[in-house]
């Protein structure tokens, strides 16, 4: 039985929405009708999929002016983006890491659009510039995404990004001098560059479609070894997977003349990994199957260290020899136990573990052979990345949460002492004046969910104080305390930022994020509208003043809870979110989310509950009130194409959803999030909270 037709025929009209008198474009439109396991439907603005075709591009730029009319008109937008400017002006130090002796640490004066990499001979000694990304595009738009030095320390390779995108370039450069050597890689995607021997491995597609590249599907993910001095043209072909176009595949190697591995992923909810020894070519298989989380974190006098979820769902660490490193043979180092562990480091002859217990982290040092020593001590509740190395015993931590901005420390493995390193001001603003709770509230099936409360203290509970709810809910992420300094201008003005922990994400391991995948997809909705209910029921906000945003799965979240409860939020602001859930799986790498979503190819029962939440399929046309909705995308986003935002954007117009406005913010030169510039974050978080504080009616007070 054939599963899917598609028929189309185009036509264009013009139509006004009655939103504060705003006239929307209408996107050229068509007759186009989807047939999943026999049920019709209707897909009118498919063309908004060709986001290079002139009708779209048209479209487009039409949005864009009446998204800039509406915003133009707030009167307070230019004062809150000098607010924010302000408020993110002041230096921001990265964690140090230590390499061939040398001090390495990223560092932001305050406004510059890429943080710069630093190198010093001796800690907080006199430091110079290795690598500044400022200097590789006139407006910060070329993001340096990662750096690896060769194992003799000779040469440095270092990724970019452009304009946001996911494609990956690597270019090389000698480490002394600084002097740029003719290697340079194109279209390579989710890699690095893993130094083995005179050259690395890195993974890569085919070059794509011109006019495509930010479109199409991503097929046949291969590694290759390019040898310095040589052209990309002549790289040798190191793996690949004929059977399964659609897999990922990253190499690792932790030292010269040790094992190769490779991992496989985009199918389960796992990896798989296959291994070979120096100076074979026989590839032997660890674990087949992308059933389980595996990473092997170091090889040491031939024992493999494996950090896993395999028969432990919050996750245990492993080992297993060189010679027998099949799944079979591995033999628990350390067990599970009752909070997630996210992070080990090797940390001289240590080890660091890193644990998240209710969404916040706790660190522990033990012995190689599996015995904790001692607990790390953290200011207070929050989030924690660690440096440190198996060549040496100096360990460094960042911490950081919702009134904390990030401070690095030094830790003393000997004596379990730290020592604050670098502290963060910001001026003319009083973190002691604001205070964040933990609560766990009820789920609509009694689930009980965590959820981060901040907010100035002294607030009253008279259900009229303005709420930013925000959630993510998926792919066994979680959702940890952060700081945000943009975020500052809406706790001074009275605002709470809510952050629950949906299920979907990874807080409590693998079941919690199993509880919100495929058909249980629903609890992440029902999470979040029931956190929307307990901050109204406990008389923080009411829905005049309920904000809620979320970005990518988020602003799926975002998306779906509109339309199943539009009554109980003010605002929505969902954000390069994945809106077409019938189609996601067509473009660039969406068919990785299967595991998650599962696809409408795959049976009648998962087209059905697909389309049941589908946030462009479910947007309701019989004049029930939405909330001011603000959509927000970007041309280079070749993570959650463009075209969903564009198709969600245009069928809210074109639907009786009430006089509040439906509009939609496309950034140019800028992707999904990752490497944006200061000067883009600044904008954008300017027209947010503007958007946000003119459809709640207040008038917020800059300091």
């Amino acid at each position: 039985m054939k599963k899917f037709v598609t028929v189309t025929v185009m036509t264009a009209s013009m139509i006004s929405g009655s939103a504060n008198d705003i006239k929307y474009p209408q996107a050229p439109t068509s007759n186009t009708v989807d047939v999943y396991f026999g049920n019709k439907v209707a897909d009118p603005y498919r063309s908004l999929e060709n986001d290079t075709s002139a009708s779209t591009l048209g479209w487009v730029e039409a949005e864009r002016k009446v998204t800039e009319d509406y915003l133009s008109k707030i009167p307070f937008r230019d004062n809150l983006r000098e607010r924010i400017k302000t408020l993110m002006n002041y230096k921001k130090s990265g964690i140090p890491f230590k390499k061939d002796g040398k001090y390495y640490f990223y560092e932001n004066d305050g406004l510059q659009n890429q943080s710069v990499l630093y190198c010093s001979d001796t800690l907080g000694g006199p430091a110079k510039v290795f690598l500044d990304p400022n200097k590789l595009s006139d407006d910060g738009t070329v993001a340096l995404t990662g750096i690896s030095f060769s194992n003799d320390g000779k040469y440095t390779a270092y990724t970019i990004s452009r304009s946001g995108s996911d494609w990956t370039e690597i270019y090389v450069m000698d480490t002394a001098t600084g002097e740029l050597l003719p290697d340079h890689i194109e279209w390579a995607k989710f890699t690095g560059a893993e130094w083995d021997g005179d050259g690395f491995y890195y993974s890569a597609y085919d070059r794509p479609v011109e006019g495509k590249e930010f479109s199409n599907a991503n097929e046949n993910h291969r590694i290759y070894y390019h040898r310095l001095g040589t052209k990309q043209q002549d790289d040798k072909l190191v793996y690949e997977d004929k059977a399964h176009p659609l897999h990922f595949h990253s190499a690792s190697i932790h030292d010269d003349n040790q094992p190769l591995f490779v991992y496989g992923g985009g199918e389960g909810l796992g990896s798989s990994l296959i291994m070979r020894n120096p100076g074979s070519e026989e590839w032997i298989t660890i674990e087949p199957s992308q059933d389980y989380e595996i990473s092997v974190l170091d090889v040491i006098d031939g024992q493999m260290f494996i950090y896993t979820n395999y028969g432990a769902p919050k996750y245990r660490l492993m080992t297993a020899s060189i010679d027998a490193p099949q799944r079979e043979n591995w033999k628990e180092l350390v067990p599970e136990d009752k909070g997630v562990l996210t992070g080990v480091q090797f940390a001289g002859d240590k080890l660091i573990l890193t644990y998240e217990i209710d969404a916040q982290n706790k660190s522990f040092v033990y012995s190689r052979d599996g015995k904790r020593l001692n607990e790390m001590k953290f200011p207070a509740a929050g989030s924690v990345g660690i440096s440190s190395s198996k060549k040496h015993d100096e360990v460094f931590y960042t911490f950081t949460s919702f009134t904390y901005p990030s401070a690095i420390y030094s830790y003393n493995l000997a004596d379990n002492t730290s020592k604050l390193y670098k502290s963060t001001d910001i001026n003319g603003f009083n973190m002691d004046d604001y205070v964040t709770e933990q609560i766990f509230y009820p789920s609509s099936d009694d689930t009980m969910v965590p959820m981060f409360i901040t907010y100035k203290k002294g607030l009253k509970r008279d259900g009229k104080n303005p709420v930013y709810l925000y959630g993510y809910g998926g792919f066994n992420i979680s959702l940890t305390p952060g700081f945000s300094a943009q975020r500052l201008l809406w706790l001074e003005n009275g605002g709470i930022y809510a952050q629950t922990n949906l299920r979907g994400g990874g807080e409590y391991g693998e079941p919690w994020h199993l509880a919100g995948t495929k058909q249980q997809k629903m609890n992440v909705f029902n999470d979040f509208i029931s956190a929307a209910e307990y901050l109204i029921k406990e008389g923080w906000s009411s829905p005049e003043y309920m904000a809620i945003e979320g970005g990518s799965n988020g602003g799926l979240l975002v998306g779906a809870c509109v339309n199943l409860r539009p009554d109980l939020f003010k605002v929505a602001i969902p954000r390069v979110g994945v809106m077409d859930m019938m189609r996601y799986h067509l473009f660039t790498i969406g068919w990785n989310w299967a595991s998650d979503y599962g696809t409408s190819a795959d049976s009648k029962e998962m087209a059905e509950y697909l389309l049941s939440y589908s946030p462009i399929h479910n947007i309701k046309n019989d004049g029930t009130k939405y909330p001011a909705i603000l959509v927000t995308t970007a041309d280079h986003d070749d993570r959650v194409v463009p075209a969903h935002s564009f198709k969600y954007a245009a069928t809210l117009q074109s639907s009786n959803t009430g006089d509040a406005p439906k509009i939609i913010r496309i950034d140019s030169k800028a992707g999904h999030g990752a490497g944006k510039p200061v000067s883009k974050v600044i904008d954008e978080y300017a027209d947010i909270y503007s958007f946000l504080f003119y459809n709640m009616g207040i008038n917020p007070v800059v300091e």
